[in-house]
């Protein structure tokens, strides 16, 4: 009475996907097999044998490769998802042990590594400076790029524009810094500072900007820009009036997260800022900290007072970065173009 039609019934996938964690389990403890990982990859075959062979049995050979297509996409949705579940439930379970309103207030001045106490305010401070700055830098610039290659852009020079975009995407962040510190530091005399680190991370921010404002221009309908052009606007002003306006939402999507990108660079601010226990305002002149460096350096020392301390500042880096992705979608929601019936 449940198959009227030769078809598995609706809680079949939720009952295959248990029924092959509770063999997956027992195959690893026959076998012996410690690791938890083994036991889920073999649940996660048996998974897709099983639904494979029931819809083969049951339902018809057509309907079975629908269905194994289906699960392959479950199961990969699930191997992406456990890996971040786990490192986000291990860093909020360890950072939370060091984390309060004195850490967030409080640097390493006068707290040896090894001692109880200190806090990131130092490192947190030189983290929003640094990429408050890239921002300034790397945003107008992929802006304008963008701009160019989207209304202006033909013939060599853009092609050659286009290719170094790319290749500017791969290039590693170590590359950026030593960039920097050859020409900022040792070329021009210059010492560590922030902003020396927020030019580097400019560079790595740039072409992320630069790929997501061009993607978000061409969705802009030509229409638009055709009427206004047709009305004897110049084509400047159609940018700036129009075009802009109407891709505000994706362009300030692109942004933020072209900042979640750089938030947690840590081998430019190692070469440029050099690391610094004591708070510093002033990110044109002296040493600075930053979050990632932070992180690195505490996890480095190897005590137990030392290793909270960093799952504490990877934790407030998780949150800077999450509230910077909702911030990102926000803005995009809430500059979305409105539909009318």
């Amino acid at each position: 009475a449940g198959l009227p039609r030769g078809g598995l019934p609706r809680w079949a996938p939720a009952g295959i996907a248990v029924a092959s964690a509770v063999l997956g389990s027992v195959i690893g403890l026959v076998f012996g097999l410690h690791s938890k990982v083994q036991w889920g990859l073999i649940a996660a075959l048996l998974f897709v044998v099983i639904t494979y062979t029931a819809s083969a049995v049951v339902e018809n050979r057509r309907q079975a490769k629908d269905r194994i297509a289906t699960s392959l996409v479950w199961v990969c949705f699930v191997l992406a998802v456990v890996p971040l579940l786990s490192l986000m439930w291990t860093t909020i379970s360890r950072g939370l042990k060091a984390l309060n309103a004195d850490f967030l207030t409080h640097s390493m001045n006068g707290v040896t590594s090894f001692e109880q106490g200190g806090g990131v305010y130092h490192a947190l401070l030189g983290t929003l400076e640094q990429v408050a700055l890239a921002t300034l830098i790397a945003a107008p610039i992929g802006l304008l790029t963008a701009v160019y290659l989207v209304e202006y852009g033909k013939g060599k020079l853009a092609r050659a524009v286009t290719f170094f975009v790319d290749v500017m995407t791969g290039i590693p962040s170590i590359v950026a810094g030593l960039f920097i510190l050859t020409t900022w530091n040792l070329m021009l005399g210059f010492g560590p500072s922030g902003f020396a680190g927020a030019m580097a991370l400019s560079i790595l921010m740039m072409p992320v900007v630069v790929r997501s404002t061009e993607e978000m221009l061409k969705l802009v309908p030509n229409e638009l820009r055709e009427a206004a052009l047709a009305l004897g606007v110049p084509k400047w002003r159609v940018i700036l009036k129009v075009v802009l306006p109407t891709a505000i939402g994706g362009i300030s999507t692109g942004v933020m997260l072209a900042v979640a990108r750089i938030a947690g660079e840590t081998a430019p601010i190692m070469l440029l800022v050099f690391g610094s226990q004591l708070i510093n305002g002033n990110p044109f002149e002296g040493a600075q900290s930053s979050l990632p460096l932070y992180i690195w350096e505490q996890y480095k020392v190897g005590s137990e007072a030392s290793y909270d301390r960093a799952w504490a500042a990877a934790l407030v880096l998780i949150a800077f970065v999450m509230i910077l992705n909702l911030v990102a979608r926000g803005i995009a929601r809430w500059k979305a173009p409105k539909t009318g019936r």
